[in-house]
């Protein structure tokens, strides 16, 4: 969360690419299964065109043999009409027809049939039967039906075409909707990894570094008496450890956990941090203070382990950005509509131009993590937080939130076992796929 680097975007990862070739490869069997339906389709009309164009003409080719006059055969119909051995034809009639062969076939006392002739570089469909004492045969010229057949032809491609660019459209829609549910789950996985890294990393830095001065003071002979203090210190950040892990356990099992609102002491909680707080800051030779206005008390409604680890972050962004014998400040402010909470320090500073971005969720490198999930903590609780200041001068961090109204705060238990809130309060984190 660094407040000096302006936000960066990672390359697109392994995952993202995963996603994008599961995505593109469902849009390719999408539209390859569109495209054969409608190829079969086309077929389907091609061939049940055909069939009853066949079928059309031989019963038009019946008809006209059986009961048509020569002289006025039915349109695209021509006949030929063998009486003796003189053979009649219609007007307009091709003169390279009748087929005789058939004519003489029939005469002799054959079966009337329909069969399919070339003649002359042309396609017929001819038909020989006998009608009382002469012999009849029409013929069908073939190119118009083959005509028919070709315009088909050209407007199933061209809907196979059209179909193939709707079904590729179709398809996209329907992998991104497919593939949606897989980059939500990755996305909240990889989500859920930058809360835990981020949430444990404070607490357990806190606890080495207490843990590292108590062992330093133990060896050097320091009264066990006199530590007690540090111990228990020690025992409540391991504590508060374990409600962190338990939050976010909690959040991994349920897609939504609310936890009531109650009472909660900021100055208190302010007060406990900073002490929890100050082994790391002597280390660091920093001081941390911290400032009450005094007039009255300043509780809030919220849930008290995720406004203990929104102020444990602003402390730790501070610490991060206050170089050696510099100091942070803690003030608290309120009156009887809304508590202020002030973290400010003289470190490295920001840019205000930079303000907004320093709220924003990053993958990769760990930038502005905190920050955005204390904004979404705040925001939970129905606050605000602002970020101020400049280069080398320092930052501020204000948190308003609304003051409670209902009276202050229970005290807890001393044997009690800490309450399990969900990790960042209210907020609903995406849980992990």
């Amino acid at each position: 969360m660094s407040r000096r680097r302006a936000p960066r975007h990672d390359r697109p990862g392994p995952e993202r690419r995963l996603l994008v070739n599961a995505r593109r490869r469902l849009t390719v069997q999408v539209a390859g299964a569109i495209s054969v339906v409608l190829v079969l389709v086309g077929a389907i009309v091609y061939c049940f065109m055909a069939h009853e164009q066949g079928a059309g003409a031989r019963r038009e080719l019946s008809a006209a043999v059986r009961s048509a006059p020569v002289a006025h055969p039915p349109p695209c119909l021509w006949l030929y009409e063998q009486r003796g051995g003189a053979v009649q034809s219609s007007p307009g009639a091709p003169a390279t027809l009748p087929v005789r062969a058939e004519l003489e076939r029939v005469a002799r006392g054959g079966e009337p049939r329909a069969t399919e002739v070339e003649v002359a570089g042309h396609a017929y469909l001819v038909r020989t039967e006998r009608r009382g004492d002469a012999v009849v045969q029409a013929a069908m010229d073939l190119r118009y039906q083959a005509a028919e057949r070709s315009r088909l032809l050209r407007t199933l491609a061209f809907a196979e075409i059209a179909g193939l660019l709707a079904a590729l459209l179709v398809g996209q829609v329907i992998s991104r909707r497919a593939i949606s549910p897989l980059g939500e789950a990755l996305a909240r996985q990889r989500r859920f990894a930058a809360d835990v890294s981020h949430e444990l990393r404070t607490p357990l830095t806190r606890l080495n570094t207490r843990a590292q001065l108590l062992a330093r003071r133990m060896r050097g002979g320091t009264d066990p008496i006199l530590l007690i203090d540090e111990m228990d210190q020690l025992v409540r950040g391991s504590r508060q450890l374990g409600e962190v892990v338990e939050d976010l356990l909690q959040s991994a099992r349920f897609n939504q956990l609310r936890r009531p609102f109650g009472p909660v002491d900021l100055a208190a909680l302010a007060a406990e941090l900073a002490v929890a707080d100050n082994a790391r800051a002597q280390a660091r030779g920093v001081t941390i203070e911290v400032r009450c206005d005094g007039s009255g008390d300043h509780v809030v409604r919220g849930v008290e382990s995720a406004l203990r680890r929104v102020i444990s972050a602003l402390l730790d962004n501070a610490l991060g950005h206050t170089r050696p014998g510099g100091h942070i400040w803690v003030t608290l402010t309120g009156d009887a509509d809304v508590v202020q909470l002030t973290v400010r320090d003289d470190g490295a500073g920001l840019d205000p131009a930079d303000t907004e971005r320093l709220f924003t969720r990053f993958v990769g490198g760990g930038f502005g993590l905190g920050l955005a999930l204390v904004r979404e903590v705040v925001h939970g609780h129905d606050g605000t937080i602002t970020a101020d200041g400049r280069p080398g001068a320092g930052a501020v961090f204000t948190i308003r939130l609304p003051a409670e109204t209902s009276g202050s705060p229970a005290e807890p238990e001393p044997d009690a076992p800490p309450a399990r809130e969900p990790a960042w309060g209210t907020h609903q984190r995406p849980l992990p796929g």
